[in-house]
């Protein structure tokens, strides 16, 4: 219901009226709703809901510590995660927004309105360095409620409220924005395999008992069901954590996050002094780390590469020393960053996700560039010890925010213009993440990666 003091009337399918606004003068509209079965909603005084809402945030945020010259960066992107943040549940979803195109006029748009377990483990650490506990455990619980079943059940993403069916449907009425198609209500990678959120679920329990946070008794039962399962799935292809559709591959950024699942198991059991449990976990780790070394390190190029036996760089190997699969001062991790340089980074700033044209990843080339990969750029080069360039990439990226602090999924490198979901939770985590990174002794990139 929409309630006003200006007088409103129906015009072409549209409610319209026509005020005039003097200098000091205010004017309000208020919309609320409930189910068309029962009363309309009781009316809301505007001006005491203002300034409920604009006290309760000033006092959430003001709990942000300070982070060096990057507090305001960081309060902005704190109040994004909130803002994104269903509150009965604890999810957090990528974006608020569906089928904003990551290429004008272009095919690839999709519905963003959901919670990605890729997105855990940096969206916790960032809270949890941040004070914001709460939100931590509300999100860390939501996690541990959304993966309830068997292993091979778990999907990728679920709904705010826990949802499993997400069926993807195109709604041909509408043009999309700026003419770009289709326009999607739902995303059918839901369904799509993809073995990275294993262990990504299984960092984020470890990174929460690290932490201090109480663990809840389907987390402590998750881990275990988790490693059986994978023990034998880390064998086989996926879609990866870009969500292909051109057909599974043995994605090198998939295996990594199948070892970081063994890895943080046999951690965690060697905290409780469970050590026969422990020593099988760390030996499949190894396992995993030799065939991945083996087969995802091509040493004609000098560093990982995208799938077995593919020579295509992908930005997700930047992911290898910040979840501490080898150190950074390991040759073939530099030997990939150099890689990645050369191939994937524009304008010494964007990093596209891979070579779409020489990808196959069963869409039309082109996008624009992926704001997260930057931003594990700049953890990596914090991690090499190359301060300054790190802090002049992280600058350069902050200065793309718009108006009001907001960042998108994407950027064109050539126009510079925002493309993609918006508000993109994982850029601002990133944002997040990178300004603690460069103002603590050890921030969330290296401690996840001394884990």
């Amino acid at each position: 219901m929409l309630r006003t003091h200006v007088e409103l009337f129906g015009e072409d399918l549209k409610t319209v009226g026509e005020f005039t606004v003097e200098a000091g003068q205010s004017v309000a509209f208020v919309l609320s709703h409930g189910p068309s079965f029962q009363d309309a909603p009781s009316a809301i005084d505007p001006s005491d809901a203002l300034e409920r809402t604009e006290t309760f945030w000033c006092d959430w945020s003001g709990r942000c510590p300070e982070v060096g010259p990057w507090t305001h960066a960081v309060k902005r992107s704190l109040i994004t995660l909130k803002a994104l943040t269903y509150a009965p549940t604890g999810g957090i979803v990528a974006a608020a927004t569906t089928s904003l195109p990551e290429r004008l006029g272009g095919v690839r748009n999709w519905d963003y309105r959901y919670c990605w377990l890729r997105d855990a483990t940096f969206t916790l650490l960032a809270l949890m360095h941040l004070g914001y506990y709460d939100e931590a455990r509300a999100w860390r619980d939501w996690l541990v409620r959304a993966v309830a079943g068997s292993p091979h059940q778990i999907q990728i993403m679920y709904g705010v409220g826990g949802e499993r069916w997400l069926p993807e449907l195109i709604v041909p009425w509408l043009p999309g924005y700026e003419n770009s198609s289709p326009v999607r209500i739902g995303n059918g990678a839901y369904e799509q395999l993809q073995i990275d959120v294993f262990g990504e679920t299984a960092d984020a329990i470890f990174q929460g008992l690290k932490s201090g946070m109480a663990p809840s008794e389907r987390g402590r039962a998750i881990q275990p069901i988790i490693a059986e399962y994978l023990a034998t799935a880390w064998h086989e292809p996926d879609e990866g954590i870009w969500e292909v559709r051109g057909g599974r591959q043995h994605f090198v950024h998939s295996k990594v996050m199948a070892w970081v699942a063994f890895d943080r198991a046999a951690l965690a059991l060697e905290n409780e002094a469970h050590m026969d449990q422990a020593r099988r976990w760390r030996e499949v780790a190894d396992e995993i780390k030799a065939d991945v070394c083996a087969h995802g390190f091509d040493p004609n190029l000098n560093s990982f590469v995208q799938a077995y036996g593919s020579q295509q760089l992908d930005a997700s190997l930047l992911l290898l020393p910040l979840v501490g699969f080898l150190p950074p001062a390991d040759p073939r991790i530099q030997g990939t960053l150099r890689a990645i340089e050369e191939r994937l980074l524009i304008d010494g700033e964007f990093v596209l996700r891979y070579e779409t044209e020489a990808n196959g990843d069963g869409l039309p080339a082109g996008e624009g560039a992926f704001l997260a990969c930057s931003f594990w750029l700049v953890d990596n080069y914090i991690l090499q010890g190359r301060y300054a360039e790190a802090q002049k990439l992280f600058d350069r990226l902050l200065a793309r925010c718009n108006d009001v602090g907001l960042l998108a999924e994407e950027i064109d490198p050539l126009t510079g213009r925002m493309l993609g979901n918006f508000p993109q939770a994982y850029s601002h985590v990133g944002v997040i993440n990178c300004a603690l990174n460069l103002s603590q002794h050890i921030g969330p990139a290296e401690e996840r990666a001394e884990s």
